[in-house]
């Protein structure tokens, strides 16, 4: 079996056909892939040994972000979003960013909620902190849990109603993107603020977005808007990477019975019915809640969870996405012992 034949688990092509680049010496196999998938070396390492049928195989898997569209120093921007509130968009955004960061990449997060900012709270930033200014006009975007991240709740109070008009807000967040410091990121992962308005438009014109992934819950009134957001990105020509279902059930911690609380195969439906993935079906429990609400969202309290998991996972197939955008030849190198 050629190592380069061996099919991609998130996208169903060869590595050969994807231009992953192969080094192999005896038993040894170095492969670098266009995703972060630092978490799945173990289980990729067991499917290449079934695939080889050589159960010695030791593999040492590495990542290089594809060039993408933001050019060198942001090379991809993924937008997460959603058609209305409530569906947990932001929490789903931090947790992916975080799940790229653990998966090896560099990333970033820019929370373009003008009104309604939290990925602060989020990520733990102390209330009243401000972000570092740089030779008298760019921001240096606040670290924490190992990503760069940009708020306009790092420059206002938590009691700062922002009461502006369409054009201010859309001036605010080209601002935000445009004059900080971004320190060489593979993704910037950007929070969009619910529906399909003035900030959505000024993003997919005027930003290079690589692709967008829609959040959404099982309910029927969440997908119609689901939809809604999924047709305005088509219309603008951003790739939509796939669906994430919130809240797809609850499970009972009294007596262990799991309930379809907002019904069941919602995320599925929609996601088959634009051709696009399901990404991930996280349930609806307190422990998500409180871990973000407390700065430490699922992924940095429990990294090896179920839950955190799923959001690993679905980074995972996110960035395989973006990369099969750009997928080349292969490179192949074979050397003796």
């Amino acid at each position: 079996m050629k190592l380069e034949d061996f099919v991609d688990p998130y996208l169903q092509k060869s590595w050969g056909e994807l231009g992953a680049r192969i080094l192999a010496s005896g038993n040894k196999v170095a492969v670098t892939l266009g995703y972060p998938a630092a978490g799945a070396q173990a289980v990729y390492q067991q499917a290449l040994r079934d695939f080889t049928g050589s159960s010695a195989l030791e593999l040492d898997l590495h990542f290089a972000a594809p060039k993408g569209r933001g050019g060198p120093q942001i090379r991809h921007i993924i937008a997460i979003a959603s058609g209305k509130g409530g569906v947990g968009k932001s929490t789903t955004a931090v947790n992916l960013a975080l799940a790229l960061d653990k998966e090896g990449a560099k990333v970033g997060l820019l929370d373009a909620d003008i009104y309604g900012p939290s990925q602060g709270m989020m990520l733990g930033v102390a209330p009243g902190r401000k972000p570092e200014i740089k030779d008298g006009n760019t921001f240096v975007p606040i670290k924490a849990h190992g990503i760069q991240a940009m708020s306009m709740s790092f420059l206002v109070t938590e009691s700062t109603p922002m009461v502006w008009r369409g054009p201010m807000v859309s001036g605010a967040l080209q601002q935000l993107l445009g004059q900080t410091d971004w320190e060489d990121l593979d993704y910037l992962i950007v929070d969009m603020p619910p529906g399909t308005g003035d900030i959505q438009l000024t993003l997919s014109q005027k930003v290079p977005v690589s692709g967008a992934v829609i959040v959404t819950t099982p309910q029927d009134i969440a997908l119609l808007d689901a939809r809604k957001g999924i047709e305005m990105f088509r219309k603008v020509d951003i790739p939509v990477l796939g669906v994430i279902e919130n809240m797809s059930s609850f499970c009972c911690p009294n007596c262990g019975v799991e309930s379809p609380l907002f019904g069941s195969g919602g995320g599925a439906k929609i996601a088959a019915e634009f051709n696009t993935p399901l990404l991930a079906q996280l349930p609806l429990t307190m422990a998500i809640r409180e871990q973000a609400d407390g700065g430490r969202p699922t992924v940095v309290t429990d990294p090896d969870g179920d839950i955190a998991s799923r959001y690993r996972d679905a980074a995972r197939h996110i960035a395989a996405r973006l990369w099969s955008q750009d997928a080349g030849a292969p490179t192949i190198s074979v050397a003796d012992d």
